[in-house]
């Protein structure tokens, strides 16, 4: 398992949901998938480490994002159906 970070980062970029966000997975016969993240003109890319096979790292830090997506998932939604004026009920 990935532990905390012990280096504080050198940057930080916020890329924020909204209309036109999207997640996909694309899978290739040929290579590895990639995880494509697009937030309106900026796409984000999570390939592996090596295109042409997957290390047990890659794994684990497919497992921990998986993780850590559903959590965020479930936080978003319990404030969305949390929201007092009542719009917020999918």
């Amino acid at each position: 398992m990935m532990g905390r970070r012990t280096v504080r980062p050198s940057a930080v970029i916020s890329l924020n949901t909204g209309g036109g966000a999207s997640a996909k997975t694309m899978p290739y016969p040929a290579r590895t998938p990639v995880l494509a993240l697009d937030f309106g003109s900026t796409s984000v890319l999570l390939t592996t480490s090596d295109s042409d096979q997957v290390s047990p790292a890659d794994v684990e830090f497919a497992r921990q994002l998986a993780r850590e997506a559903a959590s965020f998932a479930r936080s978003v939604e319990r404030r969305f159906h949390g929201l007092a004026n009542g719009r917020g009920v999918a």
